[in-house]
């Protein structure tokens, strides 16, 4: 599916549920919780992303979240920003499937995200380096 505009498309109140594969400890994970992209504008074209729920990996359980700073360009795509400021990747949902990379220190991550449909995205990411070595498979699903 194709989107006209990337940041348009995402602002909203989604619903997270992401599996974990640790590949060096075997581990798996669940996480479960909510998205919100909308209302807390940060500046023109920029708005906040915050994710909450609830995290079990392992023997661990307990909650969850990250936010990101999302910010529109004129492309019709968007650059993500962590909390702090540092950029982390862009995303270009326009053709309906968009790939990103980010190198983290000495971890690499290689991000693919598919628009299903307006009310679904998938997001794939796997990780590797000297002491990562992981996927994470998102599924969002639009509640608003």
């Amino acid at each position: 599916m194709q989107v006209p505009d990337t940041f348009t498309f995402l602002v909203g109140t989604w619903d997270i549920s992401r599996t974990i594969a640790d590949h060096r400890s075997g581990k798996r994970g669940l996480f479960s919780g909510r998205g919100v992209l909308a209302g807390k504008q940060t500046g023109a074209g920029r708005a906040r992303y915050d994710e909450e729920g609830e995290l079990s990996f392992g023997t661990h359980q307990g909650p969850a979240s990250r936010h990101l700073e999302f910010a529109r360009l004129d492309s019709g795509s968007v650059f993500l920003y962590f909390s702090n400021g540092r950029p982390f990747v862009d995303l270009d949902l326009r053709t309906g499937t968009w790939r990103s990379t980010h190198l983290c220190v000495d971890d690499h991550y290689e991000i693919e995200t598919v628009v299903r449909s307006d009310r679904v995205i998938l997001e794939y990411w796997h990780v590797t380096g000297p002491e990562t070595n992981y996927d994470a498979v998102t599924t969002l699903s639009r509640i608003d």
